[in-house]
């Protein structure tokens, strides 16, 4: 179990808990962390592999639910937000993030693992940078350097003294306020969910075996419930964060390929 207890009271964790200690003496950057996003890779991988390796009319189990992920992509992300002309291009990279985000997420909520990699700014950072390439030169090869620059900064129909003020802005946003905003977001929702699961968890197991006052005993048992509900409003937010990412990237791919972004 997670967490730190002392015989005079206790410790609740603090943000060394997304810094988890190496696995390999020998290989310092190779920790929990690093173990579980590789591994996220091999599930998919083969779960992919196993729900398409035997493609039938009437689709089994693992057939129907890679085609029910795939099509949710596909259509609800890829298709409604960038547009029928566009979207095939991008909907290996949105299913990638979403599966990607998706199953490392839910390692937050899977016993005797509770932790999510997203809870570690370095993940969700690559990814929003990855996202930050495909959108620009995205919209670079579609409209070409100076057009696409020139349309970001200057909006049509904007007052001239106004622009002084708003290209530099629309500029920043462009090259490192959405990155920023998707890195925040997804890991200060996997860090905060995190961490309040770790109080909840480790807050119920002290009460329970650590103290003899009955009265913090039943608060402990109390607590270990709202543990099992948190981790259910936990799971809803892991994929509902996996979502976000996807959405949040089609729409930066859709105002950068479409006229008039």
């Amino acid at each position: 179990m997670i967490g730190s207890f002392l015989a005079d009271g206790y410790i609740p964790p603090g943000a060394e808990e997304v810094f988890p200690p190496e696995i390999f003496g020998q290989v310092p950057w190779f920790d929990k962390a690093i173990l579980l996003v590789i591994i996220s890779v091999f599930v998919i991988s083969v779960f992919l592999w196993a729900a398409v390796r035997r493609p039938a009319l009437v689709p089994g189990r693992m057939q129907f639910t890679g085609e029910l992920l795939y099509n949710f992509v596909r259509n609800g992300i890829g298709r409604d937000i960038i547009g029928s002309k566009d979207y095939m291009t991008f909907v290996p990279l949105l299913f990638t993030l979403f599966t990607y985000i998706m199953v490392n997420n839910l390692w937050g909520v899977t016993p005797f693992v509770s932790f999510p990699p997203m809870a570690h700014i370095a993940f969700p950072m690559v990814l929003a940078l990855i996202v930050l390439v495909v959108y620009n030169v995205a919209g670079i090869r579609r409209q070409g350097l100076g057009r696409y620059f020139k349309d970001v900064m200057f909006i049509p129909g904007v007052p001239a003294f106004v622009y002084p003020i708003l290209a530099p802005i629309e500029l920043l946003t462009i090259l490192f306020i959405r990155p920023f905003t998707l890195t925040l977001r997804l890991f200060a929702n996997m860090f905060a969910g995190h961490m309040l699961l770790l109080v909840f968890v480790t807050g119920a197991e002290y009460m329970i075996f650590e103290v003899s006052n009955p009265a913090l005993k039943a608060a402990g048992l109390l607590t270990g419930v709202l543990a099992i509900v948190m981790s259910l409003f936990e799971l809803f937010v892991e994929l509902f964060q996996a979502y976000i990412f996807a959405l949040l990237t089609a729409l930066y791919i859709s105002g950068a390929v479409n006229e008039g972004h």
